[in-house]
């Protein structure tokens, strides 16, 4: 019995000295914990918080851009704000822990004195671990400018087709000096404007809608072109067709009346065209080889199929109205014919004063000649030039209307 109380001794004192240390880690670690969880959550909601401003970003440069658009459609002050809030509230930004701040033009920056949109965007991001620290928020903001650039006339150019590749093309030899005056194509497309060959131009800007592709360096007053720009407004959307008339018009005489001629208009020989308008049905309007082909104050609107096509020699001087519904509009082609093609050549001696409008067709200007003064412009679905021309900018005392180009809006702050 004496031998077996050391042994029971020293087995209490080993197990009160393991209780003492189990005691003593748990009280360690319980009064560690707090910091431990509150150590990880820190790093997780400063993860949060960092994506938190990232997205507040985007909707800042989402919102500044909303609110250019609207400055761009010409809308007052509370438009553009309202513009820019709900563009914000559709991005995720919570009206209910923020606030957002709209400037036309900007409050402070290099943008100051220029026509642009800036947006400051607060917003109160929660806390979720930390919370167990304080209760006060985190306050996070994001500032964007969008600026809006305003470009020349496109006074001689314009493709419309919102998708076509190499909408406005400029190939083979050709040479195309523009004064005053931005080459647009509306289409989507990469190439949506392109110069090829050994073809050269020379414009204040090209402006796309999608992009623009360049064998040859162009020369322009805007440091670069401009791509990703909004499409513009078609100029001759109100423009009504004109209506069939009878009888039908002979088409066999030396000097032509305005009306209606059914069975299409091929002209040879010396061809005078009376003012007036013309409306061309089931047939083309052909300038065939040596003709030539003479008329001031005419419109020629090309019913359903009719499409344009004159012949390399033949000499075509005509000339749109200067006043009237008509005004500065030489060719007029059916905007519900979608798939025609219209090709306009000529020898050098030719002028086509006015626009050849053909909305929805294609049009092929292969001639080395516009129109007098300068004064041709192309709007149609899509525009190929191959002939060399000089274009000019102010056409108006001939009753042609200024093609406004787009503005473009970028985000630059």
């Amino acid at each position: 019995m004496e031998m077996g109380r050391p042994i029971s001794r020293r087995l209490v004192r080993c197990l009160r000295r393991g209780v003492g240390t189990s005691g003593n880690v748990a009280t360690i670690f319980a009064l560690s914990l707090p910091i431990v969880v509150g150590a990880a959550g820190l790093g997780i909601e400063t993860s949060y918080w960092y994506f938190s401003s990232l997205k507040l970003q985007a909707v800042a440069d989402a919102a500044a851009y909303a609110g250019a658009l609207e400055k761009v459609s010409g809308s007052d002050k509370p438009t553009i704000v309202a513009a820019a809030t709900l563009s914000a509230t559709t991005n995720g930004w919570r009206p209910s822990t923020g606030t957002i701040e709209v400037f036309t033009p900007p409050s402070f920056g290099p943008n100051v004195a220029k026509k642009a949109v800036e947006v400051i965007v607060h917003q109160n991001l929660d806390r979720f671990f930390t919370s167990i620290f304080t209760q006060n928020a985190i306050s996070a903001q994001a500032r964007a400018v969008a600026l809006i650039t305003d470009a020349s006339k496109a006074c001689a150019f314009l493709a419309l087709n919102p998708s076509a590749p190499r909408a406005a093309l400029f190939s083979g030899s050709s040479t195309i000096t523009m004064t005053g005056c931005s080459v647009m194509s509306n289409s989507i497309a990469a190439d949506a404007l392109k110069l090829q060959g050994s073809a050269k131009l020379q414009a204040d800007c090209l402006i796309s809608a999608g992009g623009v592709s360049l064998s040859n360096p162009v020369t322009t007053v805007c440091a670069s072109p401009i791509t990703q720009a909004l499409p513009a407004g078609d100029p001759f959307a109100d423009l009504p067709a004109p209506p069939a008339t009878i009888p039908c018009q002979n088409a066999k005489l030396s000097t032509l009346s305005p009306g209606t001629y059914c069975s299409g208009l091929s002209l040879s020989g010396n061809v005078a065209l009376s003012p007036g308008v013309y409306v061309i049905q089931g047939g083309d309007f052909k300038a065939n080889a040596n003709a030539n082909i003479s008329g001031a104050g005419v419109i020629i609107y090309l019913a359903g199929s009719a499409g344009v096509s004159m012949n390399g020699n033949a000499t075509v001087k005509l000339s749109a109205p200067t006043s009237g519904t008509y005004t500065g509009v030489l060719f007029y082609g059916d905007r519900g014919y979608l798939t025609g093609s219209n090709t306009f050549n000529g020898t050098a001696d030719s002028l086509l004063t006015g626009a050849l409008y053909f909305p929805t067709q294609d049009v092929n200007y292969l001639g080395n000649f516009s129109g007098k003064g300068g004064c041709t412009q192309v709007v149609a679905g899509t525009l190929q030039w191959s002939g060399n021309t000089s274009i000019s900018q102010d056409c108006t005392s001939l009753g042609m209307r200024n093609i406004p180009a787009t503005q473009s809006v970028r985000l630059v702050e």
